[in-house]
């Protein structure tokens, strides 16, 4: 093969998109984690099926205690980082609170803006049956969509908090509701937040597209975490996170003994200077 015929190495590497994540029911479990910047979306782009640009960045980045206060802005923002930083999963990115409840219409205009700034590959957005009707309207419009129910975080005045959902049977048939609305309205996949684990097991075998557990079940067709949780960021763990690495007490280490050289001017030494 001569130099002009060798691929370059963006064309060697194909993202992965809505319809293979779609084809995904009932097969090989579905990795995804969140990342709201370039560097570390690039490592886990090498290991997930899609990454999430998540508006739990407003919690986690920027020390909001809700998701609530996130604005538009900011979500294309980190969007764009993710993408920048990213090659092969798909990147979807959320639709933070009131940029699409309002109207099916408004849904669309914010929605549009945000794929066409990010260059991201789907959007997600909260809500069950009672977003069926702007789920349908961005599908049909060729904005790919990915679905919310169970605990939904930008409810959680509503809700009381973050509480478990399915706690009680009898509130089994509107999460099934749901879960069947927003796969009939055109959602590619539904994310299952905070539920009891039999619920979102029925939920699973019920509906025709993949379901991404969080706080879930295990039945769930592929899981997701917040990437500062599972590595030991967060000083406060929810029961469902597996901690996969201790960053946060390696890091205090790294920056105590970075002040203790500089205090005591051994820092920096002759390797670190320019002659």
């Amino acid at each position: 093969m001569s130099a002009q015929e060798k691929p370059s190495p963006a064309a060697a590497v194909r993202r992965i998109t809505v319809p293979q994540i779609a084809s995904r029911k009932g097969g090989a479990p579905i990795v995804s984690l969140t990342s709201y910047h370039a560097h570390t979306a690039a490592i886990v782009d090498r290991h997930a099926d899609f990454i999430l640009v998540g508006d739990s960045l407003g919690m986690v980045m920027h020390g909001m205690e809700t998701t609530v206060g996130v604005p538009l802005d900011l979500m294309i923002m980190h969007g764009k980082a993710v993408v920048r930083g990213t090659q092969r999963s798909l990147v979807v990115v959320d639709m933070p609170f009131g940029t699409y409840e309002e109207s099916p219409g408004a849904a669309f205009r914010n929605a549009a803006r945000v794929m066409k700034e990010t260059g991201c590959g789907a959007i997600k957005l909260e809500g069950g049956t009672r977003m069926a009707e702007t789920i349908r309207f961005l599908t049909e419009r060729g904005i790919p969509v990915m679905a919310h129910t169970g605990l939904t975080p930008q409810s959680s005045h509503v809700m009381g908090g973050f509480k478990t959902q399915g706690r009680s049977e009898d509130t089994w048939p509107a999460h099934e509701a749901d879960a069947r609305a927003v796969a009939e309205a055109g959602a590619f996949a539904v994310v299952l937040e905070g539920m009891v684990e039999p619920l979102a097991a029925k939920i699973t075998e019920q509906i025709p597209i993949p379901t991404i557990g969080i706080g879930a079940s295990a039945q769930c067709d592929g899981q997701i975490l917040v990437l500062e949780d599972m590595l030991g960021l967060n000083p406060w763990t929810p029961k469902f996170v597996k901690v996969y690495g201790q960053l946060g007490p390696m890091i205090e280490e790294a920056v105590s003994a970075y002040a203790e050289d500089v205090r005591a001017r051994s820092f920096p030494t002759e390797d670190q200077v320019y002659r």
